[in-house]
């Protein structure tokens, strides 16, 4: 039974998932389970279908809310919501501005994350390592795919967001990089910014709609295949590590959106010797470690 603490820390968790899933690189999944919430959230989602309706009309909605452990739900997505509505406006001004210091924040956010997943597998097998590479090498090749298809349709938006949820509900794969290589991450996070209600209702149906369909499937792959999934994932989340290096050049000009927007694709390149600038990044990326640090604390009190 969660007292009025446990439930203001879970609404906490919340919205620090809805925070990492506005940022290309960070998954709000990675957060849930550094956080202690993983397996609840996926059982819980997964629990819900056809069966949740035909109780509803038999036992009630009080009775439903109960069994289907709802107000843990709800509580999170609150927090959730209120950090998407709330921070993409200022995350959207943060990457047209101060891009640098942002990927370097997450950077040190995800470099910090890999640890805790991996402390999840023990004891440690060979395999788990053939596993872990082979993560990295699928990060690799997904994550230096441009752009390739760019539409701000609802179906379109709907159909990203079915498939950006899934990614979502992974520890390691930043739904958020699965819509830049969709080529819909900017159409919907300036939906968000601006309040652009189709734009924004397609993408939450079509997360609905892939939500239901893949937390089962993903609740009986962690059941059976627990160690190899969460070597994969880390594994990922390392290769996935260099499209958050702060320093970039753009080196090609993928599309314009239709508001004057442009998006570019883009290389890492070294930092030029200023200091200032470095010792900047070494803090951004040491305050996204210490966040992680300390929602790993938490989740030990919890």
């Amino acid at each position: 039974m969660r007292s009025g603490t446990d439930w203001i820390k879970l609404a906490a968790k919340g919205f620090a998932m809805g925070a990492a899933d506005l940022v290309p690189g960070v998954s709000g999944g990675t957060i849930a389970f550094i956080s202690g919430i993983y397996n609840e959230l996926i059982s819980t989602i997964a629990g819900l279908g056809i069966g949740t309706l035909n109780d509803l009309f038999k036992v009630g909605p009080i009775e439903v809310w109960k069994k289907y452990n709802l107000s843990f739900l709800a509580v999170l997505v609150l927090g959730l919501m209120f950090a998407i509505f709330t921070l993409a406006g200022p995350i959207h001004w943060i990457q047209i501005h101060h891009p640098s210091e942002l990927r370097a924040f997450f950077f040190g956010l995800v470099l910090a994350s890999a640890p805790i997943i991996v402390r999840e597998i023990r004891p440690y097998k060979l395999t788990d390592f053939g596993w872990g590479t082979l993560g990295i090498v699928f990060a690799l090749i997904v994550t230096n795919i441009p752009p390739s298809f760019q539409s701000e349709s609802p179906i379109f938006i709907a159909i990203c967001g079915a498939i950006a949820i899934c990614a979502m509900l992974l520890p390691g794969i930043s739904g958020s990089f699965i819509l830049v290589i969709l080529g819909a991450y900017n159409s919907i996070i300036s939906a968000l910014a601006n309040f652009d209600i189709v734009t924004v209702g397609a993408f939450v149906l079509g997360a609905f709609l892939g939500l239901l369909s893949f937390s089962r499937m993903l609740k009986k792959i962690l059941h059976n295949f627990r160690a190899q999934t969460l070597a994969i994932l880390t594994g990922f989340m390392l290769g996935s590590l260099h499209i958050l290096w702060p320093w970039k050049e753009q080196i090609e000009l993928l599309f314009k959106h239709r508001d004057g927007r442009e998006e570019w694709m883009t290389k890492n390149v070294l930092p030029d010797f200023q200091p200032l600038d470095i010792i900047a990044m070494f803090i951004c990326a040491g305050l996204g470690v210490a966040i992680v640090m300390g929602l790993d604390k938490l989740s030990k009190t919890t």
